[in-house]
């Protein structure tokens, strides 16, 4: 009976996590098809859905600026970490997964509005820094081995990303 319950359970874990994974496979893609859309329309989706610091106007691009890039260059260099981290989260991230996003997307892209310089802010570079803190504060604040042992590999493959937080780096938020 208990083996019963226990091939259930992993069943059910294992439909879950590929759902999570599905879920991350169509993001990329979606940012994929953006990027072609954008690039046949002259990059034209940039300025109107781009986030624009402290206009009322920019503000939908606090939601909308992770799925525009600036040239295919610029979305193949978000598209690794894209995928490692996105997959850490999906394999060590159940119920939070969506709350996680939100407060990346939305506290990040608030303070780029908020604090941005005048330009129009594109890029997934915002989920990736947020899902690069999230993956490490979580390693250290669970302890359990499997989150510090997420928090281990997205610091030895993505710790050079701090230095992109530091302000002076042209064309980047």
């Amino acid at each position: 009976m208990t083996s019963t319950v226990a091939n259930m359970m992993n069943r059910d874990h294992m439909r879950a996590f590929l759902r999570r994974a599905a879920a991350l496979a169509a993001f990329v893609a979606l940012l994929w098809a953006v990027q072609v859309v954008n690039w046949i329309t002259g990059y034209g989706l940039n300025p109107a859905f781009g986030l624009i610091p402290r206009h009322v106007s920019g503000l939908d691009g606090v939601i909308t600026m992770p799925l525009l890039h600036g040239s295919f260059a610029h979305l193949m260099a978000n598209t690794p970490p894209l995928l490692v981290m996105g997959g850490l989260l999906v394999a060590t991230t159940t119920r939070a997964l969506l709350p996680v996003n939100a407060v990346v997307i939305g506290l990040g892209g608030g303070l780029v509005w908020l604090f941005g310089s005048s330009a129009i802010h594109i890029g997934a570079s915002g989920l990736v820094f947020g899902w690069f803190g999230f993956l490490v504060a979580r390693g250290f604040v669970d302890r359990s081995l499997i989150t510090l042992g997420a928090a281990l590999v997205v610091g030895v493959l993505y710790g050079s990303l701090l230095w992109g937080v530091l302000p002076g780096q042209p064309g980047v938020s």
